[in-house]
């Protein structure tokens, strides 16, 4: 069974930086396009970076371009999300997501599965 666990959320102070772990266990992490998506109070979730299972590409959505990076460390079957540079707006609960697609699609509806999510809340 395909399951992915989030971790390294928490409360950070504007500026700040966290980063987030993507664990997964029951497949091979570097055969899936993984995404990171994430989902504030009242909004709907929204896609924010991903990184491609083909040649290691990497996206973000522009509200993050910059701040944060995507990486995958295949050794522990695990990928990252280094978030810099913290804004209250990047407030969420953040998810990470597998697509089998050898290549990051851009539509929600391609990956697979789903972590529970990680809070990530300003402390201000």
């Amino acid at each position: 069974q395909l399951q992915l666990v989030e971790s390294g959320g928490g409360l950070v102070q504007p500026g700040g930086s966290l980063r987030l772990s993507c664990a997964a266990s029951g497949f091979t992490l570097d055969a899936y396009s993984i995404g990171w998506f994430r989902q504030a109070p009242g909004k709907e979730r929204e896609g924010i970076s991903c990184i491609s299972s083909r040649d290691g590409n990497t996206y973000y959505a522009d509200s993050v371009k910059g701040r944060f990076t995507v990486s995958r460390d295949n050794a522990k079957n695990t990928v990252y999300l280094k978030m810099n540079s913290l804004r209250t707006e990047d407030t969420a609960v953040y998810y990470c997501a597998a697509d089998p697609h050898n290549d990051c699609s851009g539509y929600e509806s391609t990956f697979s599965a789903w972590g529970q999510g990680t809070q990530v809340t300003d402390s201000s």
